[in-house]
């Protein structure tokens, strides 16, 4: 023990010498500093660097703000703000992320809102920035819109005199007269007190009655209320959050930036958050974040945020994270009403959302009656929508509705995205591009104005090749949201975007300003969840050097071809391939330099052949790949009179890539008419070669207004959505090859088929595609009510379609139903305008 007791110091290594050396100099540094700052009471207005830096330092870690002389709010405000006023903007740039982000979601949302609304250039739009200190979000939503015009008034509200100063010669600065700055209690602010004519006799009103019992003007108000990290620092948020609503105008945003920590689990079970992607942070952080943060007290218990969303609807929600300042948690938000402005009453909300996606009439109030309703009653009786289910359980418990139904459209119906059926995906897609040839589909299907169409939704490439034909009603499914997320994109570049930039996104998978257009244009148009996904995955469009098509489940399949062919030394082959100017010289290149490489028995054998591989790159699932070797073990390949396989899987993988590959090089022109293969080739479409959905026809068709007034987003099972569509009412279903997947030993397809026949119309089309020739379950089709049509086979060489990745094309047609209604004795005679004509 006496080894220790001599002089450590000479002991430390010379790093640790410098580090407590280093240490040392800046507590000393800091001590002078001190001592200048506190002989100085003046703020100082545009510190150099260093000095802005040390304020901060000085005035967020070591200078005590509770306070110097009232012991009120405002006066801890003015204790820990005014010796750095003039620094503010200079040291909060890396700290106050997202406030940017936060003020273009705002600025989209008002002008989508604008255009929306007739007569909308005559609209005088209010803008309250609460807790707006220096006017820095004012100045910066000059980014987006042009604020001495866009808005008629700006109402900076801050409680601190001497950020006041600072933003008030901030204005002066730039000329800005139409800007006011309220050095004032957020809880005292009113409108009236400043707008007296623009409120027209109405008041705020008492902040808690229930949200659809209070009475609200249907003019006036506030346009846009933001609170950019301020929302942390009131320390009576309650009733500033509370004033709010009465606040806003009806149709007005509110838009929130601030630190955050929280778990999901203590959120999970609430549906309408908007969304929960990277909502949880963990205990550390949680426990580490709260306690710095207090020392300034900045608050960040949950309650705040939890308050926020219970108090509005909430439209998209983000959830961050400042990686350049340890990773601090950040959140984004923009709400509205609790009662969305798109009707009047609860019920109406709910009933109207109902008839949309379950095909039952919508009945307007005035024309409600008894015998009506009975009407309805026998027609569809308890058809109710999941979205319907979680509407009234909200509303029962005093509630805001679920994110979707303040969403702007309403294609994206309501799903709950913590169910493990949704979550079973990991947020990833399997298919990037719809692999069913939609020019084969039109060509059968023919769609007419007055079809109502069910189909699944993949990469949403067919329901967009649907949308062009114009149908009555487009119900689009799929149990992974993330697909559902893929084709509300392309709905929403549609609705916002210039063909150059769509063209980009969706024809060259990549785009170095994806993440400022979804921001800036796309946002309004899509749903809290998708807004997200996209947001978070970005980088697919920006960072990514293959872009969009090299992502989801399919890629591995795209990756191991390139793969091959680069073992194999024939890439050069597949570039010529692409340049191949006829079909005869695509031929030769294929015959001689590709095929012995793709079709080796080899690459059968150990890649191709095995499950993992089938599901995962390809989507093939085990009840298909028995099809698959069933047809196998049946062919001229392994019992004809010169078998020239055996009865194995890898054999019939072989075969079945051969019958695919083949006929399909042989008479389609890839470069100039098979888009399918030619983005797995080259990873990108081309102005000769793309899908429908691509040109700048279908660009100027589906970007109207009014091109998806009839699409319906469903994150669900077939079977789910099919049960609570009204009878009788689709005449059209595609369901791809999913039914390929079902078990030949359980009822699943019979009760599928059955439920099928009860939604469709009489003559009403289900159109199919299979990895078998002759599947099992046709059969129970034709037992079940309709008559079977085979539209296309893979025999004796023939090409069905440019895809060819199926065996056979078929379509049911329904001849006859299962289950009649049967209407009572004692029916009421209703004489006033048809059901059909309440459907909306």
């Amino acid at each position: 023990m006496a080894s220790l007791g001599g002089n450590v110091l000479p002991s430390l290594a010379p790093q640790t010498k410098i580090y407590l050396s280093g240490v040392t100099i800046v507590l000393f540094v800091s001590a002078c500093f001190s001592t200048l700052i506190k002989r100085s009471q003046k703020p100082v207005e545009n510190p150099g660097i260093l000095r802005a830096l040390w304020l901060f330092i000085y005035s967020c870690f070591l200078k005590p703000h509770s306070g110097d002389a009232k012991g009120n709010q405002q006066d801890a405000l003015e204790s820990f703000y005014k010796s750095q006023a003039g620094a503010y903007d200079a040291t909060r740039g890396a700290l106050l992320k997202g406030r940017e982000d936060m003020l273009a979601l705002a600025a989209a949302q008002l002008e989508h809102r604008a255009t929306m609304k007739a007569k909308s250039s005559e609209k005088r739009r209010i803008w309250v920035d609460v807790g707006g200190g220096t006017g820095f979000n004012i100045e910066a939503m000059g980014k987006y819109v042009d604020v001495p015009s866009f808005f008629s008034s700006v109402y900076l509200v801050d409680f601190s005199p001497s950020l006041c100063d600072v933003a008030r010669k901030r204005f002066a600065r730039l000329g800005w007269k139409n800007v006011k700055v309220v050095c004032q209690d957020a809880r005292k602010f009113r409108l009236e007190d400043h707008e007296p004519s623009h409120m027209q006799g109405n008041v705020p009103s008492s902040p808690y009655m229930g949200y659809f019992s209070q009475k609200r003007p249907e003019h006036g108000g506030v346009d846009l209320i933001t609170m950019s990290y301020s929302l942390s620092m009131i320390p009576d948020y309650y009733s500033v959050v509370d004033a709010l609503p009465s606040l806003l105008a009806p149709n007005g945003i509110v838009g929130v930036v601030d630190f955050y920590v929280q778990s999901e689990v203590d959120v999970s079970f609430r549906n309408y958050t908007g969304g929960l992607v990277n909502r949880h942070t963990n205990f550390l952080q949680r426990t580490f974040w709260r306690a710095w943060f207090d020392i300034d007290r900045v608050a960040l218990e949950p309650g705040r945020r939890d308050f926020l969303e219970y108090r509005f609807g909430t439209v998209l929600n983000v959830n961050s994270r400042n990686y350049a300042l340890g990773a601090i948690p950040y959140y984004i938000w923009l709400g509205c009403h609790k009662r969305p402005m798109s009707s009047a009453l609860p019920h109406e909300i709910v009933e109207k959302v109902n008839a949309l996606v379950t095909e039952s009439p919508y009945l307007h109030p005035k024309n409600h009656t008894d015998a009506l309703s009975r009407a309805v009653e026998r027609a569809a009786p308890e058809l109710r929508s999941k979205a319907f289910d979680a509407a009234v359980v909200n509303l029962s418990a005093d509630l805001p509705l679920p994110s979707f139904f303040y969403q702007n459209h309403h294609w994206r119906i309501y799903y709950d995205d913590q169910l493990k059926k949704h979550t079973q995906f990991n947020d990833e897609y399997i298919y990037a591009f719809t692999w069913e040839d939609t020019r084969v589909d039109e060509r059968i299907l023919k769609l007419k104005s007055d079809d109502v169409v069910l189909a699944i939704c993949s990469a949403g490439d067919n329901i967009l090749s649907y949308a062009l034909q114009s149908p009555a009603r487009i119900h689009a499914v799929d149990l992974n949201p993330t697909q559902c997320h893929l084709l509300e994109l392309k709905v929403a570049a549609y609705s916002s975007l210039s063909y150059v930039d769509f063209w980009k996104i969706f024809g060259e998978g990549k785009h170095p300003e994806f993440r400022s257009l979804l921001i800036t244009k796309m946002s309004p148009h899509l749903s809290s969840r998708a807004f997200q996904y996209w947001l978070n995955n970005h980088h697919i469009f920006t960072k990514s050097k293959a872009g969009l098509y090299d992502t989801g489940g399919s890629k591995h399949g795209i990756r191991i071809f390139r793969w091959i062919t680069r073992v194999f030394g024939c890439r050069g082959a597949v570039k010529d391939l692409l340049e191949a100017k006829t079909l005869n010289e695509q031929r030769e290149i294929w015959r001689n330099r590709i095929r012995p490489a793709l079709l080796s028995r080899l690459v059968s054998k150990f890649v191709v052949s095995q499950e993992s591989f089938l599901w995962t790159a390809l989507g093939v699932p085990k009840n298909q790949l028995a099809i698959i070797e069933a047809d196998h073990a049946q062919s001229d390949a392994v019992c004809g009179p010169n078998p020239t396989a055996r009865n194995t899987r890898s054999h019939a993988i072989w075969e079945y890539m051969v019958n695919t590959l083949d006929p399909m090089v042989e008479s389609t022109h890839i470069a100039a008419d098979n888009p399918y293969y030619y983005v797995c080739m080259e990873g990108k479409f081309s102005k000769r070669c793309h899908l429908d959905y691509l040109s700048k026809q279908a660009h100027a068709k589906l970007s109207r207004p009014d091109a998806f007034d009839g699409l319906r987003i469903h994150t669900d099972e077939i079977d789910e959505v099919i049960a609570r569509i009204a009878p009788g009412t689709l005449t059209v279903a595609v369901v791809m090859d999913s039914m390929d997947w079902f078990d030949p030993g359980s009822n699943a397809a019979a009760a599928q088929i059955t439920k099928l026949n009860r939604a469709l119309k009489m003559g009403g089309r289900v159109m199919l595609r299979s990895a078998g020739l002759k599947p099992w379950y046709i059969k129970q089709f034709e037992t079940l009510g309709f008559t079977a049509k085979r539209h296309g086979a893979r025999e004796g060489g023939a090409c069905i379609d440019r895809v060819n990745m199926y065996a056979s094309c078929w379509i049911m047609t329904k001849n006859e139903n299962l289950a009649p209604p049967t209407p009572g004795p004692e029916a009421d005679v209703y004489n006033g305008p048809e059901l059909t004509e309440l459907v909306i």
